[in-house]
């Protein structure tokens, strides 16, 4: 108690104030750049992916498998593995973690 009343007296205690709100929003700040901006770019990166992707084209699951995509619907798409054409899977969108586009012969 006793500092506190020296500090407001001294006129110490704006100086103090100020510097720990500056302090804060650097924190802030720091954070935004370094976890949410990042996450951000990635979360629309993704979305861009998946609004791209067509029949045809080569995708990697995120369990790590390889597939052609057969057909997609609004959540789920159907994916055939292997060379084996009556192994045809279906899946969520958000499974896909990679894909590669269908080089078309010409």
């Amino acid at each position: 108690m006793m500092i506190l009343a020296q500090t407001a007296a001294s006129g110490g205690g704006s100086i103090s104030t100020i510097y720990t709100i500056v302090m804060v929003v650097v924190l802030l700040a720091l954070m935004y750049f370094m976890m949410i901006r990042p996450q951000q770019k990635e979360t629309k990166r993704k979305n861009q992916m998946l609004a791209e992707m067509a029949t045809g084209d080569t995708v990697l699951t995120t369990s790590g498998f390889y597939g052609v995509l057969i057909d997609i619907q609004d959540d789920t798409v159907i994916v055939e593995f292997g060379n084996n054409k009556n192994c045809r899977i279906p899946m969520q969108k958000a499974a896909i973690a990679a894909i590669e586009k269908a080089e078309n012969a010409q």
